[in-house]
């Protein structure tokens, strides 16, 4: 009987000291949650790129690891950013305008916690509808839809929120329409399934959830609306993020010919409480690394240190800042944090 006493106590013990050496490892680990979007656009894809450089690159010398989930996009980001749910995001700039300034959803709010990583790449407007509604492939042909089924985006995300801000800056009722607010991956089926007539699908080209449509509807029956100067000049005096961009011809499936649209920078985000090492060494890991993002998702191409901090609606974090100097990039005084 002691013999059996005394081995539960050794076992015990035992038990104890892995359990408090197991604790202390995880205590050590810290590990960074990065916010993206829906499954079938640019956010998810880039958004895991960067968790999975970050954690490969960071894990076993500084202990961080890094993932990144979905979500309803840029609104809930913002949110859950607030709440402490996620340590990092990425936003549109619009978005991230918006909240910074305490405008349109957050008017008197202002999350003035945030601060920039880095400008991603941009965001494309990709409106697209069945051709029949599109005798001018103009946007203005959007007022075709009126009484339609279009989705704007999902209730709770940039997309939506950029999508209505677009239409309503040209005048074009919204409202007027019957939105649904789905995701890219729901969106891109509901078409090809002929349950909605069109679809907001701002993202880097070339996005799966258009890919998929063309490849599956035909370019002889769906188009990219475009957008003329005139139009995008409207659209600049209410928010001036926006400048133009042009999709390439065969991007897509069918695409025979350039599209003319517009687009506005994406960008990865944080809280200013966020250790300015793990800023520094994510924004460094990042930039050292982007022949390994360029073969996640071909938008990443756009990024390089000399457009990294373009386009940013609010300050650097100091340890972005930080490496940006190190890199001699001159950082102008709207981007230093107070």
């Amino acid at each position: 009987m002691k013999k059996f006493s005394l081995l539960k106590k050794v076992l015990a013990t035992t038990a104890l000291s892995m359990a408090l050496i197991s604790s202390a490892n995880a205590a050590k680990e810290k590990k960074y949650i990065i916010a993206t979007a829906s499954t079938g656009g640019t956010y998810y894809p880039v958004g895991v790129g960067i968790a999975t450089i970050a954690s490969l690159k960071l894990a076993k010398k500084y202990k961080m690891t890094f993932s990144a989930i979905t979500s309803a996009g840029s609104g809930e980001n913002v949110d859950m950013i607030d709440k402490g749910e996620v340590d990092f995001a990425i936003l549109q700039g619009l978005f991230g305008s918006m909240a910074w300034q305490g405008v349109g959803k957050y008017e008197g709010k202002p999350r003035k916690n945030l601060r920039s990583v880095s400008m991603l790449w941009q965001n494309v407007e990709q409106f697209v509808v069945y051709k029949k509604y599109a005798p001018t492939n103009n946007i203005m042909d959007m007022k075709n839809l009126y009484g339609k089924k279009f989705s704007i985006g999902k209730r709770n995300s940039g997309t939506r929120v950029s999508g209505q801000t677009i239409l309503s800056a040209l005048g074009i009722d919204y409202n007027k329409m019957d939105l649904q607010f789905l995701g890219y991956g729901p969106s891109s089926t509901a078409l090809q399934d002929g349950k909605i007539d069109g679809m907001n699908i701002p993202a880097g080209p070339p996005t799966s959830a258009v890919v998929n449509a063309y490849a599956t509807i035909g370019a002889d029956k769906i188009t990219h609306l475009e957008f003329s100067d005139e139009n995008l000049k409207t659209i600049q005096a209410k928010f001036p993020v926006w400048t133009r961009y042009i999709i390439k011809k065969d991007t897509y499936p069918g695409q025979k010919k350039d599209i003319k649209t517009i687009a506005q920078p994406n960008l990865l985000v944080v809280t200013k409480d966020t250790p300015e090492e793990t800023v520094y060494l994510l924004t460094k890991t990042m930039y050292e690394n982007l022949a390994f993002l360029n073969t996640v998702h071909k938008a990443t191409k756009a990024m390089s240190l000399q457009k990294a901090i373009d386009g940013l609606p609010m300050p650097l974090h100091p340890g972005a800042a930080k490496y940006y100097k190190e890199q001699g990039i001159k950082i102008p005084d709207r981007l230093i944090a107070k």
